[in-house]
């Protein structure tokens, strides 16, 4: 198979997942997987349509591969980071999310999902001045709500230390 004709078949396969059919999607990415077993992107894909499908406990060896392997651009990268995060929490793995999620916050610091998934394993593990912390910063950052604007320096001080009194 020449790349060109990988290419287009991933790309068919997101058009099935897109589409409403990734149980179709998942089909042909087992086969493609079964033919390029190291490769980043395929393994990125089809942990993708694993967790579309409600299929988590299968999707982690996936995104495992997908991180593990070279060759992910920089976007699907992000994405499985966040889908691998993401996922171990889904299924309880609250440790390997806050590792997993916390890699991606300090390779892509400026995104705000992977910041809120993070927040969402730290209070999974307890860590919940951390999580609200994290989510404090990002909605005084984020916010276009002109009230929230007004008190985004308190805001932002509170996030350092919400049990801070006079």
């Amino acid at each position: 198979m020449s790349a060109r004709e990988k290419k287009d078949l991933l790309a068919e396969t997101d058009r099935l997942r897109e589409g409403g059919r990734a149980g179709e999607a998942r089909e042909k990415l087992l086969a493609l997987t079964a033919r390029f077993p190291d490769d980043a992107e395929v393994a990125y894909r089809t942990a993708w349509v694993h967790d579309v499908l409600g299929l988590e406990s299968e999707a982690v060896a996936y995104y495992e591969r997908a991180l593990a392997g070279t060759g992910l651009a920089v976007e699907d990268r992000r994405g499985a980071l966040l889908g691998l995060g993401s996922t171990y929490r889904v299924l309880g793995r609250f440790g390997q999310a806050v590792e997993t999620l916390r890699g991606g916050v300090e390779e892509f610091p400026d995104d705000g999902a992977l910041r809120t998934f993070l927040a969402m394993a730290l209070f999974n593990t307890g860590e919940h001045h951390e999580a609200m912390r994290l989510l404090l910063r990002l909605v005084a950052s984020t916010s276009d709500d002109p009230s929230v604007q007004q008190y985004r320096p308190a805001i932002e001080h509170y996030a350092k230390d919400l049990d801070e009194t006079v």
